[in-house]
């Protein structure tokens, strides 16, 4: 999908929206005493001061702005909203990120992880598409198999920088919800699969500026 036009401005309304929630966890944190969830509102906040300058560059769509926000929120949520006693969870910290959605098979992190690594592969092809176009005089690019595998490629190494950041919560504070190996391993899998279907959607779902798919005019640029 190519980025739409853009005033390089995020949108006052996507700011609000995150800005709430941030400060309700911001609250949480403090009345729970989630220290590991205040080591994250430090990472959210250098992600945000990067998306900023990337966006006041590329000119993100309102959508991947979006889906970065709600990326956020469920994160937050995920670490700081209790579930019910009666819900089936892994391990013993009572929070969305432990629940099981289908016991055994698939955790509300799987899905987090799928859906945030999927918005990260569109912030990679937007960037990617922006970046080409500049050096080929604004023509349009159409997604092609390589380069899609390229932004697939970045979203998971960016999924694989936050495994690094998790880790290194786990070295600094005591009694974290990271979970172990095979939490790592199915955070990985759980992260392709989310930026496969995504590189998928963009193949599928492109259209130019004009509203057509115009496969063939670009495919030299891939």
């Amino acid at each position: 999908m190519k980025a739409a036009p853009s005033t390089k401005r995020i949108p006052r309304d996507v700011i609000l929206f995150t800005t709430v929630y941030l400060g309700l966890a911001v609250i949480g944190i403090l009345v729970t005493g989630n220290r590991e969830f205040l080591f994250y509102i430090l990472v959210m906040s250098i992600l945000l001061s990067a998306v900023t300058a990337v966006h006041l560059r590329v000119g993100f769509s309102r959508g991947v702005l979006w889906g970065l926000s709600f990326w956020g929120l469920a994160h937050m949520a995920g670490g700081l909203v209790p579930v019910p006693a009666n819900w089936p969870i892994n391990g013993n910290i009572r929070v969305l990120y432990s629940w099981w959605l289908i016991p055994g098979l698939l955790k509300y992190d799987h899905v987090v992880h799928a859906y945030g690594f999927g918005v990260t592969t569109f912030v990679c092809w937007q960037g990617l598409n922006a970046a080409i176009s500049r050096w080929v005089n604004n023509v349009p690019v159409f997604p092609t198999l390589g380069l899609l595998v390229i932004c697939a490629a970045a979203a998971t190494g960016f999924g694989a920088l936050n495994e690094v950041v998790e880790f290194v919560a786990v070295l600094t504070i005591p009694n974290t919800n990271v979970g172990g190996y095979i939490n790592t391993g199915w955070d990985l899998v759980s992260n392709l699969v989310g930026t496969t279907i995504a590189a998928v959607g963009i193949r599928l779902f492109y259209r130019d500026s004009d509203g057509s798919s115009q496969a063939t005019e670009y495919e030299h640029l891939g």
